[in-house]
């Protein structure tokens, strides 16, 4: 009985360190909260009590940007839930494998981890989950510029918050679905998702992170700027990094200011736009976002562009192609290949021009970037799209000119369109 009470006082102890931990993150308290999370782990012998504690400090360490480490601690999650033999805490520390590597750009990890959670099914916890995973690999088959597969992964995600009535799980699928559409230029979209996301913090988020006010507001600062509404995109923008730097969002901070270098580059204020590229380049090599750094490398040789130092952009092409093949992230590529398409043609090179208008058809052909009724690119330009229930999208004009009762693509049958 003696041995029984000490290890219940034990778990109790272990409860009260985790919460005064989570109290002092909530406050802004990082490194002390992280501090008291780290006791909790040397000393704690309860592994339900290790297991929350890890799950803590992997939060923690996603939302500084401290991706290895919080891998480092993903793996060690993985060991004490099976110590403990359950299928819930497995499942759990799978989708967090599976999301530190989505953050290290791990993409292919990530697929696999999560298709592991997805086959660890029997319980209702893990059933919750699934919209998580879903989210995920969602996420990594866009990084992988697998477009089908990521909204068929979105769209399954959005029904189990929807069953779920999961309002947070809802607003991030939102802020993915943003993303998602400005990849493919349809902007209203683009716009559209985050709005949804930033309404249901309006509603919904009273007892909510700040981080999904600030997660909304970047996405539609983004969407903002690619319709031209550059004062709206300055203005969610800056919100965004407001509360990124209240809570030492290092990620965040980073895509802020690729947001804010954008901008001034969208207003040919090249000389403003560079400072901020620079400051999210270093960012990003910090945290290992190598998807961020495409992004930043890209808008660098725009800016280079503007300025007609064609060599100068060409380097920095050659820095983000290598980071692109790394990843298979096929639309970056695509991109670049368009910018090094209209630098030759402007140099005058007709063979390297020819080479990459060819690598740029094969990319689009590899994506599958065209409608299946009219046959051109998506992508390209601002076009409204219209995805079928089978993940399969096309412009909304053809759909709406032509009619369809199954999709041109897979044959599929289908007589509505499909959730997004």
């Amino acid at each position: 009985m003696r041995l029984f009470n000490a290890w219940e006082m034990g778990q109790d102890q272990t409860k009260q360190q985790i919460e005064k931990g989570l109290h002092l993150y909530q406050s802004n308290q990082t490194e002390k909260a992280l501090r008291v999370w780290m006791r909790v782990l040397e000393k704690s012998a309860d592994p339900a009590g290790r297991f929350r504690v890890l799950g803590c400090l992997i939060t923690a360490h996603a939302e500084m940007g401290r991706y290895k480490d919080m891998l480092k601690f993903a793996v060690v999650q993985i060991d004490t839930a099976r110590e403990l033999e359950d299928p819930d805490f497995l499942t759990e520390s799978y989708l967090n494998l599976a999301r530190s590597n989505e953050k290290l750009c791990e993409f292919q990890k990530t697929i696999s981890y999560c298709k592991t959670c997805l086959n660890m099914q029997g319980t209702t916890v893990s059933l919750q989950l699934n919209g998580q995973v879903s989210l995920s690999m969602g996420n990594a088959f866009l990084g992988l510029s697998i477009f089908q597969k990521a909204l068929e992964c979105f769209e399954k995600a959005l029904r189990y918050a929807h069953n779920n009535d999961d309002k947070m799980l809802e607003c991030r699928v939102c802020c993915s679905l943003g993303n998602f559409y400005a990849q493919l230029k349809d902007y209203e979209k683009a716009l559209f998702f985050p709005c949804k996301a930033a309404e249901l913090v309006n509603d919904y988020g009273k007892g909510w992170s700040l981080k999904y006010r600030a997660m909304s507001q970047y996405h539609m600062a983004v969407a903002y700027r690619k319709l031209g509404r550059l004062a709206d995109a300055m203005d969610c923008c800056e919100e965004s990094m407001k509360i990124a730097l209240q809570h030492g969002d290092r990620p965040l901070q980073a895509l802020c200011l690729l947001c804010f270098a954008d901008i001034h580059r969208s207003r040919k204020d090249i000389q403003t736009a560079f400072p901020r590229y620079d400051s999210s380049l270093s960012i990003m090599t910090e945290i290992g976002n190598r998807l961020g750094l495409i992004q930043v490398l890209l808008g660098v040789t725009k800016c280079w562009m503007i300025q007609k130092e064609l060599d100068k952009a060409l380097e920095s092409i050659e820095k983000a192609q290598e980071l692109a093949e790394g990843l298979g992230n096929k639309l970056g590529l695509l991109k670049l290949h368009c910018l090094c398409e209209r630098i030759y043609r402007t140099k005058g090179q007709q063979r390297e021009l020819r080479d990459h208008v060819v690598k740029f058809h094969e990319c689009v052909e590899e994506m599958e970037l065209y409608c299946g009724m009219c046959g051109e690119s998506i992508g390209e330009k601002n076009n409204q799209l219209q995805a079928l229930p089978c993940s399969h999208f096309f412009h909304l004009k053809c759909l709406q000119t032509n009619g369809t009762r199954g999709c041109p693509n897979c044959r599929r049958l289908s007589v509505k369109p499909g959730y997004v």
